[in-house]
């Protein structure tokens, strides 16, 4: 990753200064936008697929599980290879990949089993992956910073202070033409051993935590330690003052690098397998005839969840990247029927949701209120005693505005929006009310019983409507011409003959096509 993140800051720097390039990825706002958004934008591109398998809480529990796979890989690195992991390691993150397939496998054995129902195997595996690695952390694990605000919503918001420092070399241009580095700007690491002048020596207690005593104790037994023996980064000697010159040095957020590979990787994924993955998801039968091996698209896919889960857990926890998997293409659902733009849909929803997320943090609703002042506003109208001092979690804000997002769709979709929905079927029931109106009138016309059948002050009787209704629905046919009314009796013009006569046909064509 470091070497990656070097490749781009190189790149980067020829079209952006260094000072510029620092600034924005020193700002905590623009890095905590940047890294939702990419959470975002590769959550809905696979959690689109989740959902329309009928998968969405798989998401939900490989994004528990993940921790069992980080967990073990700690403690694998720190004890046989040695190494400081971090979220962004290699092994941490094929571990946590190892995890969430698991999950998958475990789901699958229990539910093939024919015990339970799929739903209830998946509430059985992934509770007891989570509770293994919670024990895990717990007993054998020391020293590890997993709380439970880390786990459930992450720190997003400090995301730009976990940074690699990467070092610029200046050049300049010798008399042979050639170039070198300035001596005055050195990317040289320092090492400090007992033996340097500058080792600086103190003393530690060597039996004091294996008898339990204090420092303070006649019994207690020191050695002589380096204290800052050890190797340095250039950044690093400079800030313990090893060196005199300042290093020209780009500070690069770690969750920027790992969350822009999985949102890349997320990508290339989806095109090069776009027809397999559609055609698996919709017809797994066929897919399978074809050739296109539906389970190992099946197990591909909860590896790219898992990868995702992983990277975005330092940044929204384990609990939050749900929200991020699930949301936002269930949001696109409601506005489109084409998978491809369900997955542009989901994709912009996830990052604007992000973008409007950290303002809603800071009590900004949307560029037109501050949440103080509604607060505010609701104690001086209710009486109530709500804290007017607004301060929430970054990305639980991102996610209320994502869900934001899908209640604005729920409500306005054109096509499935709870208001489109009930004006649709308002003008279906009204449909109804004038067709068999116009059908009991047609019926009727110039017939015997016309004057007890068709007159309109006794009409409502036939129906077992209120008269109220009845003069609206007349109201209604006659501002469309259908029917006209003469001396109380009710009958067809020519347009609603024509409009009685054509329903019926249909309806006849409907029932001789159902035989």
């Amino acid at each position: 990753m470091f070497q990656l993140e070097r490749l781009i800051v190189q790149f980067l720097l020829n079209f952006v200064a260094r000072e510029d390039l620092n600034a924005f990825l020193r700002n905590p706002q623009y890095t905590a936008t940047l890294v939702g958004s990419l959470i975002a934008v590769s959550g809905a591109l696979l959690g689109t697929f989740l959902l329309l398998r009928g998968m969405s809480l798989t998401s939900d529990a490989i994004s528990h599980t993940v921790l069992l796979g980080i967990v073990v890989a700690f403690m694998l690195m720190s004890s046989i290879l040695g190494q400081k992991p971090d979220l962004s390691s290699v092994w941490l993150i094929i571990g946590a990949a190892a995890a969430g397939v698991a999950t998958v496998i475990l789901t699958e054995l229990i539910y093939r089993s024919g015990l339970v129902k799929q739903d209830a195997a998946l509430g059985l595996a992934f509770p007891l992956l989570f509770a293994l690695a919670v024990i895990i952390v717990s007993r054998f694990v020391d020293d590890v910073h997993l709380d439970e605000d880390a786990v459930m919503v992450g720190e997003i918001g400090v995301a730009w202070a976990n940074t690699n420092s990467h070092c610029l070399v200046q050049a300049e241009r010798t008399a042979d033409g050639a170039h070198r580095a300035k001596p005055e700007y050195s990317c040289d690491s320092v090492t400090i051993t007992p033996n340097d002048p500058r080792a600086e020596f103190t003393r530690q207690c060597v039996n004091c935590r294996r008898l339990g005593i204090s420092p303070r104790d006649k019994e207690a037994e020191f050695t002589e330690i380096c204290a800052n023996c050890g190797d340095y980064s250039p950044a690093q000697a400079w800030q313990a003052g090893f060196t005199q010159k300042e290093p020209l040095l780009v500070f690069w957020p770690k969750s920027i690098t790992v969350m822009a590979v999985m949102t890349l990787l997320t990508t290339i994924v989806v095109v090069l397998f776009y027809k397999e993955l559609k055609l698996s998801t919709f017809d797994p039968t066929l897919a399978a005839a074809l050739g296109f091996h539906p389970t190992l698209l099946h197990y591909g896919l909860m590896v790219m969840v898992s990868l995702v889960a992983v990277g975005a857990f330092d940044a929204v926890g384990s609990i939050l990247v749900v929200a991020f998997f699930i949301i936002p293409p269930a949001a696109a659902y409601l506005l489109t029927d084409r998978l491809p733009r369900m997955l542009v849909y989901s994709s912009l929803i996830g990052a604007a949701g992000a973008y409007l997320g950290y303002d809603l943090a800071r009590g900004n609703l949307l560029g037109l209120a501050q949440i103080s002042d509604i607060l505010a506003g609701l104690n001086d109208l209710f009486g109530l005693d709500l804290i007017e001092k607004w301060d929430s979690s970054i990305s639980a804000s991102m996610v209320l505005m994502i869900f934001f997002f899908f209640l604005a769709a729920w409500i306005f979709s054109p096509k499935y929006g709870l208001v489109s929905t009930m004006i649709r079927r308002s003008n279906q029931r009204r449909s109804f009310d004038h067709q068999v109106v116009l059908g009991h009138i047609h019926r009727h016309q110039g017939r015997v019983a016309e004057s007890d059948e068709v007159t309109a002050s006794t009409l409502h009787r036939h129906f077992r409507w209120s008269p109220t209704k009845m003069q609206r629905v007349l109201r209604q046919l006659r501002a469309r011409n259908l029917v006209q009314t003469e001396a109380d009796l009710v009958s067809l013009t020519a347009r609603g003959e024509t409009h009685a006569r054509m329903f019926r046909q249909t309806q006849l064509t409907t029932e001789t096509g159902g035989e």
